[in-house]
Parts: C-alpha cells; sequence; structure tokens
C-alpha cells in the first residue's frame, strides 16, 4: 500500500464511481501499477504536476506518493471530486482539484516551473490533448516531459520509424520536439471496465530546441498534406505546396516518386524549409 487511503475498489464502491463509457474512463485500480507509471515520470520531488482525468485518484496517490511537489488534477466528472478530496486531506497542500474540461482550461497556467504532464488520458481525448501540448506558440514548452497512457496503437504511432505503417503525422510531430519511448505496456484486464484494446505508457521528453530547423506551420502544413494521401507518389500528394514541386523535392533529396511514410524526419525538415514562404521586404 503506498498510502493509508482505502484500495480504490472500496472508493469507487463508497462514491458509487462506475466509469462511464462517455466520458472514456477505464480505471486503474491496481496502486503498484499506478506507482510504476508515476516513477516512470522520473524524479518529481522538485515538480509540479499536471494530471488529466484522475477519475478516483490511483495515479494522483502514486504522484504524491512519489513525492511531487503539487498536483493539480483536472478532473470532468463531478462525481470524483468526493474521492479526490479525501486524498487532498491525506496530503495536505499538496493537491489541488480542477472540474472541468482540460481542452477548455490552460491548467499550465496555474503551475510553477518544473513542469510534468503525468496522465492516464481518457481514450477520447488524449490525441488532441498531445497535440496541443506539443505544438505551443513558443518552443521549449512550459512542461519538462510527458508520461502519458494511450491506447497501444496510439502510443506505436507516436514512436514510429519512416517505413512502418504506424508512421504518420503523429511520429514527425512528437519526434521533431521530443525523444519519445514507450516505457510500460498493460493488458486490458488491468482496467475496469476493461476496454477492447491494449494499452501503453509513453515518455516524451522535451528537446531544448527542434531535432532540425524548420519552421513549424510550413513543416505542419507539408506533412499533412503527405499523410492525407499516404499512397500517392509525393509530387502528387504535394502538387498544392509548389507548381514546382519536383524540382524541389529532387533539390532536397527526395524521390518524387517516393510516399511519405518512406520519408524520414529529416528530409520533411529540409523539404519544409525549401518550402517556406519568403518573408516580406
Amino acid at each position: 500500500m503506498i498510502d493509508t487511503l482505502p484500495p480504490l475498489r472500496e472508493v469507487i464502491a463508497s462514491h458509487d464511481l462506475r466509469a462511464r463509457k462517455s466520458m472514456g474512463q477505464n480505471f486503474l485500480l491496481d496502486l503498484n501499477l499506478t506507482a510504476k507509471i508515476a516513477r516512470s515520470a522520473g524524479d518529481l520531488t522538485a515538480c509540479d504536476v499536471l494530471e488529466v482525468g484522475p477519475g478516483p485518484g490511483g495515479l494522483t496517490r502514486g504522484l504524491l506518493a512519489s513525492g511531487a511537489r503539487k498536483v493539480l488534477a483536472v478532473e470532468k466528472d463531478a462525481r470524483c471530486l468526493p474521492a479526490l478530496d479525501e486524498i487532498a486531506n491525506a496530503y495536505p497542500g499538496r493537491l489541488q482539484v480542477m472540474n472541468g474540461d482540460a481542452l477548455e482550461i490552460d491548467a499550465l497556467a496555474y503551475l510553477t516551473p518544473p513542469i510534468r504532464v503525468v496522465a492516464n488520458l481518457p481514450y477520447n481525448v488524449g490525441t488532441e490533448l498531445l497535440v496541443r501540448w506539443l505544438t505551443p506558440p513558443a518552443w521549449p514548452p512550459v512542461w519538462d516531459s510527458l508520461t502519458l497512457m494511450f491506447q497501444k496503437e496510439v502510443a506505436q504511432r507516436i514512436v514510429a520509424l519512416p517505413g512502418s505503417k504506424a508512421y504518420g503525422r503523429l511520429a514527425i510531430l512528437a519526434q521533431w520536439r521530443c525523444d519519445a519511448r514507450i516505457v510500460m505496456e498493460l493488458p486490458p484486464e488491468a482496467f475496469t471496465p476493461a476496454p477492447k484494446v491494449h494499452s501503453a505508457v509513453v515518455h516524451l521528453a522535451a528537446l531544448p530546441t527542434p531535432r532540425y530547423p524548420a519552421d513549424a506551420k510550413t513543416l505542419s502544413r507539408v506533412v499533412a498534406a503527405a499523410f492525407n494521401q499516404r499512397r500517392k507518389m509525393l509530387r502528387a500528394s504535394l502538387r498544392s505546396q509548389s507548381p514546382d514541386i519536383e524540382a524541389i523535392l529532387t533539390g532536397v533529396g527526395i524521390a518524387p516518386t517516393a510516399r511519405a511514410e518512406e520519408i524520414p524526419l529529416e528530409q520533411f525538415c529540409a523539404l519544409a524549409r525549401a518550402l517556406q514562404p519568403s518573408p516580406m521586404t
């Protein structure tokens, strides 16, 4: 046991917290697993931590027991608030609970750096939140690292390499600005209720500067165009980017007949630089 609070099954029973599919809820009840997720985020003793979707608070307890300086837990489901209040009382002054939608709240603004994000994200908002955290107005971001649970398929897309079916926009977005790796995998039966898919925890450590130089908006536009028609050759899928696209592709060492999934991050960045609009003079 990581603390003196009741086991999570008792907490769920006493507060009648049946997981709701409409909220993408699948509760992880094994406190040994939640503690392991917390440890995979590294030393938290000098950090503020953002947690999205704490539910009955299993991971929250793991983060606090691991010594997190402060945890801000954003929970949309008001039914979970009494259970989270009990955790706050057990860790005075270290847990702040915010009832709201993480897609509508700039929760990072309520924390003091260094900041880490650690969450068992609700499946229905996980990818959107990740993309937002990876695309702030300026880089480096306010957070140091993201340790996030996703469906295993999504986790594999984040760490995918060129030439694989999972390789696409999400891999490029994550790996351009972060070191990304899968640190844990969990079977469906680890959750209540058991989802139909396996899950995995991904750790993303922010790089001080992007891995290769490129304008973020240009890179995003080019990658989106390339992968939106991933079966087409790049000379066709990127025709809208420039009337001279074949010459530009050749100029940066990309065969115009290549397809998006064959192109490594470094070459996409070179292509983005070649296609970046010239500044007005």
